[in-house]
Formats: C-alpha cells, sequence, structure tokens
C-alpha cells in the first residue's frame, strides 16, 4: 500500500511539473505574439514617417506646385516663417503652430496640390502620416567652388520631421531629416 501511494504523489508531482510548463510555454507565446504586433505597428508608423518626409520633397519639386502662383510648397512656405534654432526649439509632431504642416493621406500625392488634407495613410491598421517643416539658416553653400558658381547663390537649411502614429498606440514614430536647397542670397 505505501508503494501505490508514493507512485500516486509522484505522478501528481509529474503531472503538476508538466501543467507549470505548459502553462510557461503558452504565457512565453503569447508574449511573443504581443511583440511581435508591436513592432509591426512600430513599422508601419515609421514607415508612414517616412512617407510624410517624401512628401515634403514630392511637393516641393512638383513643377505645376511651384509655378502656380496661388500655392506654396513646404520649403518655401517654411521660409517665411518662423526660423527654427536646433537648440532652443523643439520640433514636436504635435505642436500644430510653429511649423509647415502637411499630411499624407490614403489618397497618396497629386501633382499641383498641397497636401493638407486630414486623413489616414492607411485603414488597416488606421495609421496617420503627417510632417512638419521648419527653416533653419541660410548660409554659404559647401562644397566644388565650379559647382557653386558665385556668392548670388546660398544654402537655405531646413529640418523636416516626418511623423507616424498607428491608432490604439501611445507613441507617435518621428524621423528627422536636415535638408539644404540651393537658392538666390536674400541680401
Amino acid at each position: 500500500m505505501k508503494q501505490q501511494g508514493l507512485v500516486l504523489v509522484l505522478a501528481l508531482l509529474v503531472l503538476l511539473s508538466l501543467t507549470i510548463l505548459g502553462v510557461g510555454a503558452v504565457s512565453s507565446s503569447f508574449s511573443q505574439s504581443k511583440m511581435a504586433v508591436s513592432m509591426q505597428q512600430q513599422g508601419l508608423a515609421f514607415d508612414a514617417a517616412e512617407a510624410a518626409i517624401a512628401g515634403v520633397f514630392f511637393e516641393s519639386e512638383d513643377e505645376i506646385l511651384l509655378s502656380d502662383d496661388d500655392v506654396i510648397d513646404p520649403l518655401s512656405q517654411a521660409r517665411q516663417g518662423n526660423v527654427f534654432d536646433p537648440d532652443n526649439n523643439a520640433l514636436s509632431c504635435y505642436d500644430n503652430e510653429s511649423w509647415t504642416n502637411r499630411q499624407v493621406t490614403e489618397n497618396g500625392l497629386t501633382t499641383g496640390q498641397q497636401h493638407t488634407a486630414v486623413g489616414v495613410y492607411q485603414s488597416s491598421p488606421r495609421t496617420t502620416s503627417w510632417s512638419k517643416t521648419a527653416f533653419v539658416t541660410e548660409q554659404a553653400c559647401r562644397g566644388s567652388s565650379n559647382v557653386i558658381g558665385g556668392s548670388n547663390i546660398t544654402c537655405h537649411v531646413f529640418i523636416i520631421r516626418g511623423c507616424g502614429h498607428v491608432d490604439g498606440k501611445n507613441t507617435v514614430v518621428a524621423n528627422t531629416l536636415a535638408a539644404s536647397v540651393f537658392a538666390p542670397a536674400s541680401q
């Protein structure tokens, strides 16, 4: 009788051990699944931020937009706004007052248009994409003197921040780019 009781206790211990291992495996699987979904959503938000930066360049190189006196591209608009000082200013994705704003929506980018319409970048999962552009400074261009061509050409430096957000997430993914554009000297 003593041996049967001992076998029963050992069997229960083995069963308890297997149950604990099974619960641990399922818990680990759920955690890994959550991490994979989170990484996928971060990737989608980053793609939206990159699209927002590309939208600024698309609009700034759009010949139709550049030749229309009634609309203005984001770099020209930023040049007319507040000067951005990287040491004292923050180019926040949520500051709608100080910087030039653009949106990229499901409709994509269209030549001859300012992309200021509010909308989603992609529907599933619902993702938004927008950019902020600020003028930093006008400075002498650096580089080969035979490319620059003279003192009446300067480089206008801009900061462009692309922002992306997936609904339901607490974070916004942002990517920042500095751009320099040849332009006539303002003085």
